[in-house]
């Protein structure tokens, strides 16, 4: 299976990813599309803006979350995050949304798991097909 390897910085969020992932459509969907059940919330991950490997993995389509009306989609990556624990990447389809800024989801806190703190540098490997 193809990957590919983002890097880029962790930073504080507006608590967004949170209150998404605590809806019980996508907590669903997390599950039965993704294999697991996320901590609420997410890890936002700025890369550089022109890193051609972001612009490559938006160009697949990954997996639908599908939202009821009045939400917007998104889609999502397997993931492996610093080599060792597997959740994904969620693109949300907004034109509002940074370019350059994925968010990280997964069955633990990411945060507490690795000690990471604003600013630390972290790799994703992506799962592509």
């Amino acid at each position: 299976m193809a990957t590919i390897t983002l890097r880029g910085k962790v930073f504080t969020g507006i608590g967004e990813g949170r209150t998404f992932t605590r809806l019980d459509w996508a907590r669903k969907q997390f599950q039965d599309k993704m294999g697991f059940e996320p901590l609420a919330g997410t890890l936002n991950i700025q890369l550089s803006p022109d890193d051609e490997r972001l612009k490559l993995l938006k160009s697949f389509k990954g997996i639908e979350i599908e939202p009821p009306k009045g939400f917007l989609s998104g889609r999502c990556f397997r993931a492996l995050i610093k080599g060792q624990v597997e959740g994904a990447v969620v693109i949300p389809e907004s034109s509002r949304y940074p370019t350059n800024v994925v968010e990280v989801i997964a069955p633990v806190n990411l945060r507490e798991e690795f000690s990471l703190k604003d600013g630390d540098e972290i790799e994703l490997k992506i799962k592509l097909g």
